[in-house]
């Protein structure tokens, strides 16, 4: 038995009890006559007690010796401590030690292993197994594990049924690239791994699973961005005999269970708002509605001046920035700086400060008067102290950047605050969007998504008008899970394959299977899949993912760890029938 405690159970009531501990050395303190090591393991820090009167001359010998890291057992009496320490459980005790036993030496670390560590990112993630001691990424992984396992009770106790789908499927596109697999035994040929489970749980539904979930692996090689992993984890849940209304109801009681359960936040309100509106108030479809800051579209007060730029715009746009009159003419020249970044790829912003005593200050002054300014206020919301932020140009452009300039600011004034939790449904998404590299319609969330009731027939008409039947739940700005009522019907499933661009063969050869399957009394159905990485960290009270996965890849989809991808050796590749054609 390497211990009979952990390192973050003992506490008073364990006084003059002999115990076993094991762990990891966290620090020593040698005083010469006496020597103090605080013992650490998953559970907390105890200290341990060496004294030259007390202990025996070779353990007080052996224990000069430990360094950082070092994994020991020790045996040893709970004693009361002399100089408590308040800050950890354990801290009214330390063990006096009888018994030191050196279960493996450690090198120095390359980097503390403490809260606040001297490591930067591509160091720790070079030693990630260091850097899973410390207690913010131990802690995330403690943290991700508490919300997987609510998730799994509250979909068991709904009569979910946890079904695992295979990894090595067929080549489908959903709208990033596939990692692919070559297979030994079939030579020349692929596997792909898969983007979602999503015709296999539709399968599932023909097969009368009635309600399915799945804690799930899936894998987009795509560009990577700091909350983004070339692999994931999805909850993707599907359900059979069910409306969007249905779905909506299950998982709005998911998101509340999980907020309740895991941060002790009950919350009441799931608004709903339509695609568009979202895309017309806050410039992009999973708006952060703890704060305001909706958008004015200014065209009808802005343009048909003298000012060309406004007038040559296919959008005049702002926002009102509360308390932003405080803002000095320095501030103001940065915020324009920073939308004219590349990321944001602004030309520049026109301002206009709304004074206390209810005048107007803008920087287009010469094309403006009072009255015109004051049309602005009214139209963002701007109240006196208030700042008027405007961009112009193209209207998917324009929008993107105001809504990147309106998360900037709201960051500054401190108005995302991770303790508050805000849902939103977003709902009625267009079924489809143009794609102007390949000049033709792609599905915005995948083919098998159902049009909205009664819209099939625009689809030869007005394909770009057609609504899915689809929603999103956004949680603070962020998608964390999407889904969508599935076509499950042969016929209309062919009418949207063929609007995507397949010809009859082609639907046939990827997605026949499927097709096959809605021949043999398949039922009406519809899903949805929740990010899981993203909803941990939301619920964490942080904004990027990486500390809630064990082993992350860096933005380049490196394990700088193992050192993958790696390359394979000519004896595989003749194996596999590959050869390499490297650009040089």
């Amino acid at each position: 038995m390497y211990r009979s405690h952990t390192c973050g159970e003992l506490r008073a009531t364990h006084t003059n009890t002999e115990v076993t501990l094991s762990g990891w050395v966290q620090g020593v303190r040698d005083k010469g006559f006496m020597v103090y090591v605080d013992l650490r393991d998953r559970y907390g820090i105890t200290q341990l007690y060496f004294d030259e009167e007390q202990t025996a001359k070779d353990i007080l010998e052996k224990s000069q010796k430990l360094g950082r890291e070092f994994v020991i057992q020790v045996k040893g009496k709970v004693q009361e401590r002399a100089s408590k320490n308040p800050n950890i459980p354990t801290g009214e005790i330390e063990v006096l030690v009888s018994e030191l036993v050196i279960l493996n030496g450690s090198k120095t670390p390359p980097f503390t292993i403490e809260d606040k560590t001297d490591g930067g990112d591509d160091l720790r993630m070079k030693y990630r197994y260091l850097d899973i001691r410390r207690n913010p990424v131990k802690e995330s992984l403690i943290f991700r594990h508490k919300v997987a396992q609510a998730v799994r009770n509250y979909l068991s106790n709904e009569g979910f049924i946890e079904v695992e789908t295979p990894y090595l499927i067929k080549s489908t596109p959903e709208g990033a690239r596939d990692f692919v697999v070559p297979s030994r035994m079939n030579e020349g040929q692929f596997y792909a791994l898969p983007q979602s489970p999503q015709t296999f749980k539709q399968l599932l539904m023909v097969g009368g699973m009635d309600k399915y979930f799945q804690i799930v692996k899936c894998f987009r090689d795509e560009d990577l961005r700091a909350d983004r992993q070339p692999e994931f984890t999805q909850i993707d849940c599907e359900m059979a005999f069910v409306e969007q209304e249905d779905i909506l109801n299950t998982f709005e009681g998911l998101t509340r269970h999980l907020l309740k359960e895991i941060n002790g936040v009950e919350v009441d309100k799931f608004p709903r708002m339509l695609y568009d509106d979202a895309m017309r108030l806050y410039g992009n479809d999973k708006p952060d509605i703890r704060f305001g800051m909706e958008f004015g579209e200014l065209n009808a007060v802005a343009q048909h001046k003298d000012f060309n730029v406004f007038n040559s715009a296919e959008l005049v746009v702002g926002i009102a920035v509360p308390g932003g009159n405080t803002y000095t003419r320095k501030e103001i020249d940065k915020l324009i700086d920073w939308v004219k970044r590349p990321q944001v790829g602004a030309l520049g912003m026109v301002y206009c400060r709304c004074n206390d005593d209810g005048t107007y200050k803008s920087s287009v002054d010469k094309f403006y008067n009072q009255d015109d300014l004051a049309k602005w206020a009214e139209v963002t919301g701007a109240k006196a102290g208030d700042l008027i932020c405007v961009l112009s140009g193209e209207t998917n452009k324009v929008r993107a950047q105001l809504s990147a300039l309106r998360m900037e600011l709201a960051e500054r004034l401190g108005l995302r605050k991770p303790d508050e939790f805000a849902p939103l449904w977003v709902m009625d998404f267009p079924l489809l969007e143009w794609d102007e590299d390949t000049e033709r319609y792609h599905a915005m969330h995948h083919p098998f998504t159902s049009p909205k009731p009664g819209q099939l027939e625009l689809l030869d008409a007005k394909p770009g008008e057609v609504k899915a039947n689809a929603y999103d739940l956004v949680l603070n700005g962020n998608e964390i899970g999407g889904g969508s009522i599935r076509i499950h019907d042969k016929a209309t499933q062919a009418i949207m394959l063929k609007h995507l661009g397949f010809s009859e063969e082609e639907a046939r050869a990827q997605f026949g299977f499927l097709m096959d399957a809605f021949e043999y009394g398949a039922p009406p159905h519809g899903g949805i899949a929740f990010g899981l990485d993203r909803l941990v960290a939301i619920l964490g009270g942080q904004e990027t993912i990486r500390d809630f996965i064990a082993f992350p890849k860096n933005n380049s989809g490196r394990d700088v760890m193992i050192d993958a991808p790696a390359p394979i050796d000519d004896e595989q590749l003749t194996e596999l029938s590959l050869k390499l054609n490297l650009k040089s």
